[in-house]
């Protein structure tokens, strides 16, 4: 159930601020909240509890302002509700009266934020905060210009020719999972196959199958303690873990067919999982080879597929995989998001209609990495008017580009960075760099978070420097008066 109040947002002025505590109005939190549309977001958010029954949900602004005040710091859930319960403007920016010594709810509740939101959800709030600020710019714009800034005002004609830019690029967001080896995932599926069959013969109080427990530890410690794997140990040692494993799960399929044993939900996943880890691992010591089509590289996370980036660091990474548009005015959003390796090139045709439907245009020019440009996007963006950045595909001619043409690739070259930038500023201070999360939708969601955080502290900063200027200007002319 969840009870939405149609009332005003609460105002810092309204804030119930402790006795004694004199609370800065310019605090970037404080700026923050005012960026972001809490009654449009509150008013979508209650639709996704239609039912008026049972314990009545947290407000949309608590939830999202909690989530929003971990990405920035990378607070553990525990640590995060005891730091908004000791920072007023936090307890200000989750919508809070007043002040209060007290936690706002238990740190538990924080996987329900993150399940409630989905990635669907996040990226409808990204647009609606992107959309609530560039229509207050043009109210401020149209106190000083009357109708000059208004979209509709404008001529049609104007509305149809290519304006702007849009940047496109890929990246991976690296999950928190120990790195993959053949050997450790066998050892980690045999254990807990063996757990399973002692937890399912208590419970029904069967006979437990002799499992030759310490024997199999032994077996792998002898391979895992090794300093020197050669490629017959390590196939020895495969080979051993997957015979214990064959026969574990034989006496899981025994119990299941002659004893009419039910497992759990949480079981019956976990043997799914460990059977098609099994049938991989299987298959690649039959076959002598170590690729396989949707290799599992993690138990407790079997959704995570390994991303090729062919990077020197690390040419393999294990995450999502999302593609980032930056618009011309610093604004990203993600038009893809996947856990299994896919195509760039792909995405390039759905960015540019959704800048479309966005802005009612096309852009003027697309800055994209080499991959993008193949014959079929290039002939696409060129039946649009669309000019889209980087070398030409074939063989280089002979005469050199002129000096216009130089210019131009070096611009585009130039404000193509943007992107990388975003890249890196959100692996570094909003939490894509290594996403601690353990399922898939909580995963998704967490990843758009980072793309919100990044955007709320760019309009943010943007209004605090124009703050500045303004104190700065009026100095300045006071001085010279």
């Amino acid at each position: 159930m969840y009870k939405f109040k149609r009332e005003k947002q609460i105002s810092f002025t309204d804030f119930n601020q402790p006795q004694g505590l004199q609370m800065n109005p310019n605090n970037r939190w404080v700026k923050k909240a005012a960026m972001i549309p809490w009654d449009t977001i509150e008013a979508e958010y209650a639709k996704l509890f239609p039912s008026h029954t049972g314990m009545p949900a947290k407000p949309l602004r608590m939830a999202l302002g909690s989530l929003l005040i971990q990405k920035q710091y990378h607070y553990p859930d525990e640590e995060l509700v005891e730091q908004i319960r000791e920072n007023p403007y936090y307890q200000y920016f989750i919508g809070l009266p007043g002040y209060e010594d007290k936690i706002p709810f238990v740190p538990s509740l924080l996987v329900e934020f993150r399940k409630r939101l989905s990635e669907d959800v996040l990226n409808e709030i990204n647009e609606m905060i992107i959309a609530y600020n560039a229509q207050q710019d043009d109210d401020d714009s149209d106190d000083g210009n009357g109708d000059a800034g208004r979209p509709d005002q404008q001529d049609s004609a104007t509305n149809s020719e290519n304006a702007g830019t849009l940047i496109l690029d890929a990246t991976c967001a690296s999950q928190n999972i120990k790195y993959p080896q053949d050997i450790e995932l066998l050892n980690e599926a045999r254990e807990k196959l063996e757990d399973m069959i002692c937890r399912v013969s208590v419970e029904y109080n069967f006979y437990r199958p002799r499992m030759y427990r310490e024997k199999a530890r032994k077996d792998y410690l002898a391979l895992a303690k090794c300093r020197k794997r050669s490629s017959k140990k390590i196939r020895k040692a495969i080979r051993k873990q997957l015979q214990y494993i064959r026969r574990d799960l034989g006496y899981i399929a025994n119990l299941l067919e002659n004893n009419g044993i039910a497992l759990s939900r949480s079981d019956t996943q976990m043997l799914d999982t460990l059977q098609a880890l099994y049938a991989q691992q299987q298959y690649m010591f039959t076959n002598n080879t170590h690729s396989v089509e949707n290799r599992i590289v993690s138990i407790s996370q079997p959704y995570i597929r390994p991303i090729v980036r062919g990077k020197a660091k690390s040419p393999v990474k294990f995450g999502a995989k999302p593609d980032l548009s930056v618009d011309e005015t610093g604004m990203c959003r993600i038009e893809k998001l996947s856990f299994v390796a896919y195509n760039e090139s792909a995405v390039l045709k759905t960015a540019i209609a959704n800048y479309k439907e966005r802005t009612g245009h096309y852009p003027e020019r697309v800055l994209v990495d080499q991959i993008y440009r193949n014959r079929e996007n290039i002939s696409y963006c060129s039946n649009l008017g669309i000019r889209l950045s980087g070398k030409k595909l074939g063989r280089p001619k002979k005469d050199a580009d002129s000096k216009a043409e130089k210019k131009v690739a070096y611009q585009d070259n130039t404000d193509r960075i943007e992107v990388e930038r975003k890249f890196s500023l959100a692996k570094r201070k909003f939490g894509l760099g290594l996403l601690l999360t353990k399922r898939e939708d909580t995963t998704r969601a967490s990843i758009v978070l980072s793309i919100i955080a990044m955007n709320i502290d760019r309009l943010a900063a943007m209004l605090l420097r124009f703050i500045q200027f303004i104190l700065d200007f009026g100095f300045s002319y006071a001085r010279f008066e």
